[in-house]
């Protein structure tokens, strides 16, 4: 909380600044049916094994292993085991039952021949084709048996986790809190989506419900979002509001240095602590952060492109350590080939919109900082270093997906 205020050169020296004050937020518990999307904050482990006996991995005839290795084929139809079954009792070594994948196994039997390798004629059943190597059993506690970890903490309950969640037969679960975050536009210039045409010369905010979806796509619950004037008393009047029930402040416009940026200002007036200012990239130089009544606040530039562009590179790292992934876990860089060249940089680290094209990334043309429509082809941001030299097609770039 010490953290004196600092204009970092670089994006990964604000990384580091953000990172030292994001610790994840306590955890709860919750109803393993609304654990989807929910993040681990401790192990979890099975309650009972998988499968819960010996059952059959294929629709076919459950035989013993021993009479077929005696070259035994012929075998005497005598029942049929399904899922949810009791266990037959243990039968003769030349009889077999019908059995569907998932029905318990007969005590005495312990393969099961698949359905095509087998005729029948009489209510006998007969090996028809090789027998295979496999016994087509899934032993008790083959997949994992009670008290075994399946998941660690930190894992995101995804819909393969949230199976396998399922599958541990907890009926609750403990899980971080979702970080609760409220959005604070600003400008005169705005109205509300949708309602911009009605008026004289104002334009759609274009940028509240987006940061919303990303917030809430990185692990935040957005409680609220307010559109206010570029007046002093009506943000410091938003902000009393928003604090008083939310983890993280957002604040959109009034980041930079104009006579109407008044964000930082009327925040400050509240007695923010400011942990850095301004960032050498482009876009996105005006982004700020500090913490207000302990609070989590980031300011973003008004332009929408620009604005997008911090909120991939911040909050979404800020929510995911604060939901308890991880900082790095909204950061996967990977590289991959440029489809075509791509011009020089100047003094400012830069990133830029691009779209996946195949095997390769395509540089989205025309970038900037107010740019709106080349959004709805970019599915990933390209990271250039500051003053790097023009680069030919095939060359490796990192790339993160937006």
């Amino acid at each position: 909380m010490g953290v004196p205020c600092a204009a970092p050169d670089t994006l990964d020296e604000a990384h580091a600044i953000l990172r030292s004050q994001a610790e994840p937020l306590t955890s709860e518990e919750t109803p393993i049916r609304d654990a989807g999307f929910r993040v681990l904050a401790e192990a979890m482990r099975a309650r009972v094994d998988s499968p819960r006996e010996d059952v059959a991995a294929m629709d076919g005839f459950a035989v013993e292993d021993r009479a077929v290795q005696a070259s035994r084929r012929d075998f005497s139809l005598v029942g049929a085991s399904y899922p949810g079954d009791a266990a037959p009792h243990a039968l003769a070594p030349e009889t077999t039952v019908r059995i569907m994948t998932g029905a318990p196994m007969p005590r005495s039997k312990d393969r099961v021949i698949p359905f095509e390798l087998t005729g029948e004629r009489d209510g006998i059943i007969r090996i028809v084709g090789a027998v295979p190597t496999a016994l087509h059993v899934r032993l008790k506690g083959s997949g994992f048996h009670a008290g075994q970890v399946l998941l660690d903490p930190g894992a995101l309950l995804d819909p393969p986790r949230l199976l396998v969640a399922a599958a541990s037969d907890q009926p609750t679960i403990h899980v971080y809190k979702r970080p609760r975050l409220r959005i604070i536009t600003s400008g005169d210039e705005l109205a509300r989506a949708g309602a911009a045409a009605s008026t004289d010369r104002r334009i759609p905010d274009s940028l509240t419900l987006p940061l919303q979806l990303l917030a809430k796509q990185w692990g935040a619950d957005p409680v609220g979002a307010v559109l206010v004037p570029d007046d002093v008393e009506a943000i410091r009047t938003a902000v009393a509001l928003a604090c008083l029930d939310t983890d993280v402040l957002v604040m959109a416009g009034g980041a930079s240095h104009g006579d109407r940026d008044l964000a930082r200002p009327a925040l400050k007036m509240h007695g923010l602590e400011l942990k850095f200012a301004g960032v050498a990239m482009k876009p996105g130089k005006p982004v700020w952060y500090g913490r207000l009544y302990g609070k989590h606040v980031l300011g973003l530039p008004g332009n929408p492109s620009a604005a997008m562009t911090v909120a991939r590179l911040f909050l979404a790292p800020l929510l995911c350590a604060l939901s308890g992934r991880g900082f790095d876990a909204a950061l996967d860089w990977r590289e991959l080939p440029l489809a075509a060249p791509a011009a020089a940089v100047d003094a400012r680290e830069m990133f830029l919109y691009a779209r996946r094209n195949g095997n390769y990334v395509d540089i989205i043309p025309r970038q900037s900082a107010s740019a709106q429509l080349p959004l709805a082809s970019a599915d990933m941001l390209v990271r250039r270093p500051a003053g790097g030299p023009a680069l030919p097609a095939n060359f490796l770039v990192p790339v993160l997906d937006f």
